[in-house]
């Protein structure tokens, strides 16, 4: 689909996910510390093109926009913002979503900060909580929380990628077919099984089910609670279940 160069309200309705990522890539033209990068998921290459074009025209405090040569695993387009890691950062992040809010008809943006795997809504108090504002608050923030992010959870596994997209997680193996599941909960083991509720299902499906993960994602803890699948890793558990 054709995008005319100045875009106007509506026009990248329906080809825009409306969750954002937050410092999940690194910076193409700076310090990770000192750059904050805003990542949007698009349907296709022509309008990730001109959202880029349209933000970087658009606002003088945007150091840097630019869209993806290819589609990414999940055959999304990605289109990166970089803006200064400063105070000021949480109000350019808001300013800049209300006018993509205008071209996507999106009205509540949510956000990933780092490799979470939570989402967030996006509003002035949660970026400010979350996403660090000074490169010694950011060397902080990618320390803490060691297992709160796929990349580390998964740190038993011998995938080739994981992948994000919105709620749902794509892991990739070399030689085999993609699998993609939707994340339900995450956190410390106990509160999630307090959350989840339900019987553990120990039919020999679900044994089945289990083995098959455990060879293709690594060596976890894995148990099948009605629908869903608990993966632990030391104290922190992940639920998933069948993407939709």
């Amino acid at each position: 689909m054709q995008i005319n160069e100045t875009l106007l309200a509506g026009d990248l309705k329906f080809l825009v996910s409306s969750v954002i990522e937050i410092d999940s890539y690194k910076s193409k033209i700076g310090d990770d510390a000192k750059m904050v990068v805003v990542s949007f998921n698009v349907d296709s290459k022509e309008p990730a093109d001109d959202l880029a074009r349209f933000l970087e025209l658009g606002y003088d405090w945007i150091v840097d926009a630019d869209a993806t040569d290819g589609p990414i695993d999940t055959g999304k387009y990605k289109v990166f913002v970089e803006i200064e890691r400063d105070r000021h950062a949480p109000q350019r992040i808001m300013d800049m979503l209300d006018a993509v809010k205008k071209l996507t008809n999106i009205d509540n943006f949510r956000f990933r900060y780092y490799k979470s795997f939570k989402t967030n809504p996006v509003d002035e108090q949660n970026l400010r909580s979350l996403v660090p504002l000074d490169k010694d608050a950011y060397a902080i923030s990618i320390k803490e929380n060691r297992l709160n992010n796929f990349s580390n959870f998964f740190n038993r596994s011998y995938l080739e990628n994981i992948e994000m997209l919105d709620h749902d997680i794509t892991f990739k193996k070399m030689f085999a077919e993609s699998i993609r599941m939707t994340i339900k909960d995450f956190g410390p083991v106990k509160e999630v099984y307090q959350r989840l509720g339900g019987r553990i299902d120990i039919g020999q499906s679900a044994i089945s089910e289990g083995l098959f993960l455990t060879k293709y994602l690594g060596n976890y803890n894995i148990t099948k609670v009605g629908d869903n699948f608990v993966f632990e890793n030391e104290d922190q558990a992940l639920v998933l279940g069948r993407a939709r």
